[in-house]
């Protein structure tokens, strides 16, 4: 979509904490309550105001199926807002917004709430339908010695678990996990492993030395069962070296990998809330905008190559707009694995790669290293995959503001061969 009439007003998110760490305990809901309660405070903003709540969020608990609806409920939005959950993958928090967008510019909407959040912390354990088969018939079982003649079938392997996380992260066309595709990329590109650890650590070094900048669009956090408080994100290593990541083995390839849990994203939880609304809106807002969605795109591609999600999408978007890449004067891409980034940033550069994968008589362009994920990026932040999309919206904006930019953009691989990337720009 090119020339939206939609702005992004304000946001907020929590910290977004390593899975199996504080947040364990934190229903996914609970979390995107919180961003929204305190998004709508800080904006001190009538609920009632509001058209339409839209959240990302991929693993969508048995308990809350439209998890978006009860965030919304639970943040004091009234009954009459309807809520919607999207899923996209990892750009379910973009796809919330672009689904704003659209809202707004069918006149459906004014003022709509979106953004994502994800617990990967509580992506349950599934155990076999096999166990469900024999489960089913102990159930029906009526007499004695049938039910004797049930327990009697049991067999051990019937309670071997499938993990859903693991079996959600591998793509079922392609049959790799998203460290695997990674790895064809490291190999296509010829991505060392030295080369991967140097942009890892980077992101460390980048993440903790914007901390401070960072609390600015962070909402503590109370978890149970002890309630301390987490007002920074649980992921950024102060004390990271090159030493510490080259002593890591590959993970996704034992034998000849180069795709290690430290040069990976994070597995994480975490929730962001934003405010999109009409252009009259935005004019009138008490407090100047965060700036205006200029163009978006998603584009697909072979499941095997994911990672270079972004390049196809950004190739796109900065057509909508009628611009090149070298307008664009901040970067945020997800870093899925450093070896993805890295693939991009090469892809992006190659003539090859432009005639060939994209259509183009030129290359898309260079991303400056130095304008890219300044404030780090998900290997040191962490990727909560419903919530990323918009995360990186909000942080380059409020990155945009501080630096008084007038343009960025913000991209991302989507699991399942597809990219989505935002053209972001501050009146």
């Amino acid at each position: 979509m090119s020339s939206t009439s939609a702005w992004i007003l304000s946001g907020v998110r929590t910290p977004f904490a390593k899975a199996g760490g504080p947040f364990r305990n934190t229903p996914v809901y609970e979390l995107g309550r919180v961003a929204v309660a305190e998004l709508l405070a800080r904006q001190d903003l009538d609920p009632a105001r509001l058209d339409h709540v839209v959240l990302g969020n991929c693993a969508q608990p048995a308990e809350a199926a439209n998890a978006a609806r009860v965030t919304a409920l639970r943040a004091g939005v009234p009954e009459r807002v309807p809520g919607v959950t999207v899923h996209r993958n990892c750009a379910s928090g973009m796809e919330a917004v672009s689904d704003a967008a659209y809202r707004i510019a069918a006149g459906e909407a004014r003022v709509v709430l979106a953004g994502g959040m994800e617990s990967m912390s509580q992506i349950p354990l599934f155990y076999t339908q096999e166990y469900g088969v024999w489960l089913e018939g102990l159930m029906r079982a009526k007499t004695p010695l049938q039910r004797l003649g049930s327990l009697a079938r049991f067999r051990p392997r019937y309670l071997t678990p499938r993990i859903a996380l693991a079996e959600g992260l591998t793509d079922l066309t392609c049959g790799l996990n998203m460290g695997q595709t990674a790895e064809v990329l490291s190999r296509e590109f010829r991505i060392g492993r030295d080369r991967q650890d140097e942009f890892a650590l980077v992101s460390h070094q980048r993440a903790v030395a914007a901390r401070e900048r960072l609390r600015e669009e962070i909402v503590p956090v109370f978890p149970q069962p002890r309630y301390e408080m987490v007002q920074d994100d649980v992921g950024p290593r102060e004390g990271q070296t090159l030493e510490a990541l080259a002593k890591l083995k590959p993970y996704f390839d034992r034998r000849n990998g180069t795709v290690t849990v430290g040069n990976s994203c994070q597995v994480t939880d975490g929730a962001v809330a934003l405010l999109v609304a009409d252009e009259e809106t935005a004019r009138g807002w008490p407090a100047p905008p965060l700036g205006r969605i200029r163009a978006f795109a998603y584009a697909g591609l072979s499941p095997r190559r994911m990672g270079l999600g972004p390049v196809y999408a950004m190739a796109l978007a900065l057509r909508r707009a009628g611009l090149g890449l070298d307008d664009c004067e901040l970067f945020e891409i997800n870093e899925a694995f450093a070896a993805q980034v890295l693939a991009c940033l090469q892809a992006a550069e190659s003539q090859a790669f432009a005639r060939d994968e994209l259509g183009l008589d030129h290359p898309l362009g260079k991303v400056p290293i130095e304008r890219l994920n300044v404030n780090g990026g998900a290997i040191a932040l962490g990727h909560p995959v419903g919530a990323s999309g918009a995360r990186l919206l909000l942080t380059l904006l409020m990155e945009m503001r501080r630096r008084t930019l007038k343009r960025g953009l913000a991209s991302l691989c989507v699991g399942g061969g597809q990219g989505a990337a935002f053209i972001l720009e501050r009146d």
